[in-house]
């Protein structure tokens, strides 16, 4: 741990206060009471809250350019430029701050379950909560540290002047792949912790021919893959986490030709309206001790928890080690996949519950990554909303589009990889009018899809869209697999469709040719 002080300049050494290197997660829980930052509920979770940050800061987010990144990073993609010089000012503060008499909580982990990819990450925070975060969501070390690994500075409480280092509010979230550091200040949401890292293995692994994903995988009895993409909301981590099948990760995993691997070590699920009967372990993972919530409404008086209550936010979360899960693969890696599901909650109602996708097709609707962007997820965002996030996770593929279309491509064609477009949004209208499809129903979709692959099943394009449906699923209302005829009139569905499907068009146009 000396090294500590030669790579970041952290003084340890300080007698007023302590520093804790990878202490257990009883501990880190017992601290986060002691110090105010958490209370216990009486299933034994530590329920923290995260004030006025409760979901991403997406507009705050940075790269420092610089040789390493100015050629590579798309930086139309929201991405704030960090000039060295003001990233070298910022560090210093940051570390300046952390050497002030406080507690210093690190966490030494890794992220990427490939021997060949695997990365170490340490954090240095404040926060015991936040230490017990990165012990839940990333992985256990396997090698020693070396420059080539990732330290994350995370200074939560930290107040600065976002005019001396030409930022755009109090908030900054930023990386320089020169140093190989990230820095995170002024909020306390954990998700910006492992959201920083997913972007930085999105930014290495493509080199080595590795396809890096915002994607769910679980592995049936016979060995089978399959992979959810989608944004945070669309089902990901409930789709992927089924009791009858073998979970592999929830939602960020690469894929080489050695198969599929998780990058993460743990599970970052949504806590709203989260229940027993729908999500059967997500539930038993999240009320339990060791259990990490955030904005999770607590009774103070019977310490009972309330998942239906989003007065804190419609974000919160619950995050637990992978091994919380009962039916998991250990090893974190699984074969090809099978079959891709992307999942699109589609606010307008127009899109089928299920398509096949031809190759072209998959990875049309890769790049377009069209879904609702769902609220809490991010700041400001209070109601379901239209949104393209390329890659169905733009906010954290920081590559151009076409490299992981390429590679998605190069896959599906390599080993004859089945896609589906699964529509977890709205059916009889668009959001406001009709409703949102059931869990069950999509649940029973995509397991009949993964016991027979609808080879024999009667498929049928759709005028406007040009995809490809069943007409008949065991276990689903037929009528509900089109959706114009879940609609008052077929005319209304017909010109919304048209208006969405020109949306798409538009939404493309930018991407130039991707095959």
């Amino acid at each position: 741990m000396e090294g500590l002080h030669e790579l970041l300049g952290l003084n340890l050494n300080n007698a007023s206060r302590k520093v804790y290197l990878n202490p257990g997660s009883d501990f880190l829980i017992k601290k986060s009471v002691e110090m105010g930052h958490g209370v216990l509920a009486k299933n034994g979770a530590l329920v923290v809250k995260t004030g006025q940050h409760t979901g991403r800061a997406a507009k705050d987010k940075y790269v420092v350019m610089n040789a390493a990144s100015k050629e590579k990073i798309w930086w139309e993609n929201n991405i704030n430029v960090m000039t060295p010089e003001n990233f070298l000012k910022l560090k210093n503060k940051v570390i300046k701050y952390l050497n002030e008499d406080r507690d210093l909580f690190i966490a030494e982990n890794s992220v990427g379950a490939h021997p060949k990819l695997n990365m170490g990450v340490r954090v240095v925070t404040e926060r015991p909560a936040s230490a017990l975060f990165c012990s839940y969501l990333f992985r256990k070390m396997e090698r020693p540290f070396t420059k080539k690994d990732f330290h994350v500075l995370h200074a939560p409480l930290l107040d600065i002047n976002p005019e001396e280092f030409g930022a755009k509010s109090k908030t900054v979230i930023v990386t320089c792949f020169e140093t190989n550091t990230t820095i995170i200040i002024g909020t306390l949401y954990a998700g910006e912790i492992k959201k920083s890292m997913f972007s930085v293995l999105n930014f290495v692994v493509p080199d080595v021919g590795t396809f890096p994903m915002h994607a769910g995988a679980n592995e049936g009895p016979n060995g089978d893959v399959s992979l959810f993409f989608g944004l945070s909301g669309t089902g990901k981590t409930t789709l992927s986490t089924d009791e009858d099948r073998k979970l592999i990760g929830d939602d960020e995993h690469g894929l080489s030709d050695d198969g599929v691997f998780n990058f993460e070590g743990g599970c970052y699920a949504k806590t709203y309206k989260l229940s027993k009967e729908n999500e059967p372990d997500i539930w038993e993972a999240t009320n339990r001790p060791g259990a990490l919530l955030e904005n999770v409404t607590l009774d103070p008086t019977t310490g009972e928890l309330d998942f239906n209550d989003k007065t804190l936010s419609e974000n919160g979360r619950s995050s637990y080690p992978l091994d919380f899960i009962k039916n998991i693969k250990p090893s974190a890696t699984g074969g090809i996949p099978k079959n891709i599901f992307f999942l699109s909650a589609d606010a307008f109602g127009c899109l089928p519950p299920v398509a096949k996708l031809n190759k072209k097709q998959a990875m049309y609707y890769f790049v377009l990554g069209y879904t609702a962007k769902l609220a809490g997820t991010e700041i400001g965002v209070v109601e379901p909303s239209a949104t393209f996030s390329p890659c169905f996770g733009a906010p954290f593929m920081i590559r151009h589009p076409s490299v992981y279309a390429k590679l998605l491509g190069h896959y599906i064609e390599k080993y004859n990889i089945q896609v589906w477009l699964i529509n977890t949004g709205w059916s009889g209208g668009p959001y406001g009018v009709g409703e949102r499809f059931p869990i069950k129903i999509t649940r029973q979709i995509i397991r009949s899809i993964q016991k027979t692959g609808l080879k024999d099943f009667v498929m049928k394009k759709d005028p406007i869209f040009g995809l490809e449906s069943p007409q008949d699923i065991p276990g689903v209302d037929s009528s509900a697999l089109n959706p114009r005829n879940t609609w008052k009139s077929g005319d209304e569905y017909d010109k919304k469709a048209t208006e969405l499907a020109k949306s798409f068009e538009a939404a493309m146009s930018k991407f130039g040719n991707i095959f």
